[in-house]
């Protein structure tokens, strides 16, 4: 049987959990530092099962011991930015634990491959890549299957067609930088230039790049996890049964169009070997110096986290 560890209890965590049991893709370890808190809702969890028609067991830890001979670790931990915190308090204080996270999971999974979520997400994927000294493949990072999916929900919304048909594909770094392409994407192989105007299309892109920020605004106390939840999953699915879908992914540059030694969410085709390919598609000019441009913010990110553990 297929296990699974979510690093995090929270919404985001528990949503991963909840996807990954009620499709019946694995059993599911939940990791969280509060006491009771992972016991209480993997136990809730639990219980659901016979509703779901599976019998996929899922249960709560404070204690690292119970992740080990995970398939795939899910990094979910981190704290949301609060009022009055500086973007590097953020950065410090998010880089910590997943440091701390990566150590301990992968001393315990010493095989199992990363699916990267805590924010900022770039650079956190780095940060494990690096803390645990996997191959490149085996550490991916959540996001470019959210925007994506964001960008798909948007373009439904506005055509009144039904999102199943929808195909979209988000490049960049997870933030304002993001790099959404509409030439490569289409409604069941139409492409989207075809059906709607420039105007409008560049409207829904920069909603893409705001999504989260929407969201946050409207929760006011939290930010979105359903939809990041349901990406991880779908993750770790792809995975886990070797569907080797291609999928917009934060992942190690090595040279891709012209972007080294920075995660960064590129289209690669993923399966059993975690990231099996990073898939080059042909960028005009101007998408290509977007790209870089958000590579470079990230670029920025990574030295600044650096900086900050040096010092920590």
């Amino acid at each position: 049987m297929a296990k699974v560890t979510v690093v995090g209890a929270g919404f985001v965590g528990a949503t991963v959990a909840q996807y990954v049991c009620g499709q019946d893709i694995a059993d599911v370890v939940v990791v969280d530092v509060v006491e009771g808190l992972p016991q209480g809702k993997g136990l809730d969890l639990f219980e659901a099962s016979p509703l779901l028609g599976n019998d996929r067991k899922i249960f709560g830890t404070q204690d690292y011991a119970d992740t080990k001979n995970s398939q795939i670790v899910v990094i979910t931990a981190g704290i949301a930015r609060k009022p009055g915190m500086s973007r590097d308090d953020l950065l410090k204080t998010n880089a910590n634990i997943v440091q701390s996270v990566a150590k301990e999971t992968h001393k315990h999974s010493p095989d199992a491959i990363f699916v990267v979520v805590t924010n900022p997400l770039d650079v956190m994927a780095y940060l494990a890549k690096q803390t645990t000294g996997l191959p490149a493949n085996k550490v991916v990072g959540m996001a470019g299957v959210l925007d994506s999916a964001r960008f798909q929900s948007f373009i439904a919304e506005e055509l009144k067609m039904s999102a199943e048909d929808i195909k979209c594909m988000v490049m960049g770094g997870h933030g304002d930088l993001m790099v959404p392409l509409p030439r490569y994407s289409s409604v069941n192989g139409v492409p989207l230039t075809e059906l709607m105007s420039t105007d409008k299309i560049e409207a829904l892109s920069q909603r893409t790049r705001d999504g989260g920020a929407e969201i946050v605004a409207l929760l006011k106390t939290g930010s979105a996890f359903y939809a990041p939840g349901a990406s991880a999953a779908l993750m770790v699915e792809s995975i886990l049964r070797d569907k080797r879908r291609l999928l917009p992914c934060s992942v190690l540059a090595e040279g891709q169009y012209g972007i080294k030694d920075i995660y960064i969410g590129l289209p690669v085709i993923l399966g059993k070997n975690g990231v099996e390919k990073i898939v080059e598609l042909k960028l005009t000019a101007e998408e290509s110096a977007q790209l870089k441009k958000s590579a470079a913010s990230i670029k920025e990110n990574v030295e600044a986290m650096n900086k900050l553990l040096v010092t920590a």
